[in-house]
């Protein structure tokens, strides 16, 4: 299989899909303001090819701000479709999906689902996992900016846009990366949570932004970048989930996933973050002595960390180094049945 990455940092979309042929599945990575013609203009080009697309920055070995970003693949069987009323029940159209597992006739060695999601993530992913986990299918994506994504020329809101893709040359397998760590033996019992609002009123019954501020020695105001170095972490299993701080609200946090009356949560540090993406590139390349291609989403969070760190660029190169890897800059990560912050997730096709 190949994977194609075209771009336009103007936003002209017939320059960003130059050199793509015979596609058989297309993504579509753009901006708010020209969403709605990209979309348009895409189908046009290429009508009948299965597409998904969603609002946000794109990236090979440069990263596309405010342009839009092209990923076309062949040598795959592929669908496109998409789950309504994800802000309601996205259940009620798991059918599709199911179909769409039949008719692709897939496994879990060889096919991968990708998802750009318009919010309600936990939710969604519950939905389609359950429907993916009787194939073992493995499942990448993301949430895109401005509350549309798209699906086969149509957009949609309140909606996720879901990508099943075949590999015919070989496995795929997802991956997820971690630059976090445990800081010190801080462990809370939240309480006072607003669900719907994503909302984190008390840790071990004191005001969450008061215990935040008076471990980490920071101000008000410097909460929601602290959280670059500093986010919560939730423990799942073995592994641990990101929970990123977005802005303060009174004495609470507000965050960018649910938290839960109980949940026990823990205080993460920013670990050396270069090592790991050198040993998660390294993972990836033992797994996959003949790599096609990796498609990823880097969270928005991430993106802004390794920019006020001049990495970004070198990150890109680094990545580049496991053969063709392009991918989206996205508003939460999405890792199986896992809705994860400040993360990467990622797949390798062989």
């Amino acid at each position: 299989m190949r994977q194609f990455f075209g771009m336009s940092q103007s936003g002209n979309l017939e320059e960003a899909v130059r050199g793509i042929k015979n596609p058989q599945l297309i993504m579509l990575l753009s901006n708010n303001d020209q969403f709605e013609d990209h979309v348009k203009k895409l189908e046009s080009l290429f009508p009948h090819v299965p597409s998904i697309g969603c609002i946000g920055m794109s990236y090979d070995t440069r990263v596309v701000e405010k342009g839009v970003g092209v990923i076309a693949y062949d040598g795959v069987d592929a669908v496109a479709n998409v789950l309504e009323e994800v802000s309601v029940m996205p259940v009620k159209y798991i059918g599709r999906l199911q179909q769409d597992i039949h008719t692709l006739k897939s496994s879990g060695q060889n096919t991968v689902c990708i998802d750009f999601c318009s919010g309600n993530d936990a939710c969604v992913l519950t939905t389609i996992y359950s429907a993916l986990k009787r194939s073992n299918i493995s499942l990448v994506g993301g949430t895109g900016d401005g509350g549309r994504i798209s699906a086969n020329g149509k957009i949609y809101s309140d909606a996720v846009a879901y990508a099943l893709i075949k590999n015919k040359g070989g496995r795929v397998k997802v991956y997820k990366e971690n630059i976090y760590h445990q800081m010190g033996n801080h462990r809370f019992i939240a309480s006072g949570t607003d669900r719907a609002n994503y909302r984190l009123g008390c840790l071990n019954g004191q005001p969450a932004k008061q215990v935040y501020q008076n471990i980490l020695h920071v101000t008000e105001d410097q909460i929601s970048t602290q959280t670059f170095k500093n986010p919560f972490g939730k423990i799942n299993g073995n592994d641990t989930c990101i929970i990123s701080i977005k802005e303060v609200s009174g004495n609470s946090l507000t965050c960018f996933r649910q938290v839960n009356d109980s949940d026990v949560l823990i205080l993460l540090e920013l670990g050396d973050y270069r090592q790991i993406v050198r040993n998660t590139i390294q993972t990836i390349k033992n797994d996959f002595p003949h790599i096609s291609a990796v498609f990823s989403v880097n969270c928005l969070f991430r993106y802004l960390l390794f920019t006020d760190n001049n990495y970004m660029q070198d990150y890109l190169a680094e990545m580049s180094a496991l053969g063709n890897h392009a991918g989206l800059v996205g508003y939460g990560e999405h890792y199986n049945n896992r809705f994860v912050n400040q993360s990467m997730t990622c797949v390798a096709f062989e």
